[in-house]
């Protein structure tokens, strides 16, 4: 079983289905499809506490390429998954999918937004992951 830890922010989301995606680096081992999650947040701290129970499971895995213009309104000029492109609605899509607001027209200016704050503005190569409900 695979664990991953959100900030604070992800954790009302995650709780109203909102959220149904992170994107991650890449490392040794990721969820698999079919494989159950645990979703955290403050893990490795002593305010670590859980998210959902029971534990959603994995239902896709794929590569994602961020590209980034700081000088763009929405700071997000590309997202790739599995090396096709998303359209500008697909993006949007894919913002709310990833915490940024239901039905929020911002989501992919406020993506953006976090991403530089927390990864700073180099094209992101890594995964989404992808669960549903147990």
């Amino acid at each position: 079983m695979v664990a991953y830890s959100f900030k604070s922010q992800f954790e009302e989301p995650i709780v109203a289905r909102e959220k149904r995606q992170t994107v991650r680096g890449f490392r040794k081992r990721h969820a698999r499809p079919g494989e159950p999650i645990q979703l955290y947040v403050g893990m490795r701290t002593r305010n670590c506490r859980k998210i959902l129970t029971p534990d959603p499971i994995c239902v896709d895995l794929r590569q994602v390429l961020i590209a980034f213009d700081p000088s763009s309104s929405n700071v997000i000029s590309a997202i790739e998954i599995d090396d096709f492109r998303l359209g500008s609605a697909e993006t949007h899509e894919f913002a709310i999918h990833d915490g940024f607001g239901p039905n929020d027209t911002e989501a992919v200016r406020r993506m953006g937004q976090f991403w530089l704050a927390n990864h700073g503005s180099e094209t992101f190569a890594g995964v989404v992951i992808r669960w549903r409900d147990a």
